[in-house]
């Protein structure tokens, strides 16, 4: 298992950034990044969420039972799709659907099933409490991420990428007034900027 140039965790969240894994989501054509059970096990690894040793045990399980993999793929995408339609409906003012609420909420009961507490050093911590072998465990740790910002004051600094070609990359805005509008400066931003300057410069001729 190698690791994936498709990889973006620059969201500052990884429910969030888990959300990024469909890129162009805003578009017509958008560009899937998780087309097999494998490249949800690298993008887990490479987020954090699996050690290399997990990673490795969850590729020869899912090896041993494809069927049960590719249903653990299709169930990450749709959670995925779900979260993404309720982080853009508040990050533009609007009301969740109900449907993809019952999709997070499902995922979510499924999930602390398999839950349990555990002691840290400040106290005690959720963690996952299912099998090593368990093919939907990564998920565990997003829609813990996810649960916890809808349930914070910072879910309404999540801010979705302005530009106009569809990019819909989702982030958490950190800055002091809460200007952010682009996934990064350098990427879509930059574009506008080019963009914003080739009409100036053609309204002027």
């Amino acid at each position: 298992m190698t690791k994936t140039q498709t990889v973006n965790l620059k969201a500052e969240r990884l429910c969030l950034d888990f959300v990024n894994t469909l890129d162009w989501h805003a578009s017509e054509h958008p560009v899937e990044t998780l087309n097999s059970y494998a490249d949800l096990v690298t993008w887990s690894r490479d987020a954090g969420v699996l050690s290399d040793r997990a990673a490795k045990q969850l590729i020869n399980e899912a090896n041993r039972h494809p069927a049960e993999a590719v249903a653990t793929l299709d169930k990450a995408r749709t959670l995925r799709e779900a979260m993404y339609e309720i982080f853009v409906a508040v990050a533009h003012g609007a009301t969740p659907k109900s449907t993809d609420l019952e999709t997070v909420n499902a995922a979510l009961a499924e999930l602390l099933n398999r839950s349990q507490l555990v002691r840290t050093s400040q106290g005690f911590a959720w963690n996952w409490g299912g099998g090593e072998n368990d093919l939907d465990q990564m998920l565990w740790w997003v829609i813990r991420s996810a649960t916890d910002l809808m349930t914070s004051e910072k879910l309404y600094r999540v801010g979705q990428c302005a530009d106009e070609r569809g990019c819909g990359w989702l982030f958490l805005d950190t800055s002091k007034n809460r200007t952010r509008r682009w996934c990064e400066m350098k990427d879509c931003g930059n574009r506008a900027k080019a963009r914003r300057f080739y009409e100036k410069v053609n309204r002027e001729k």
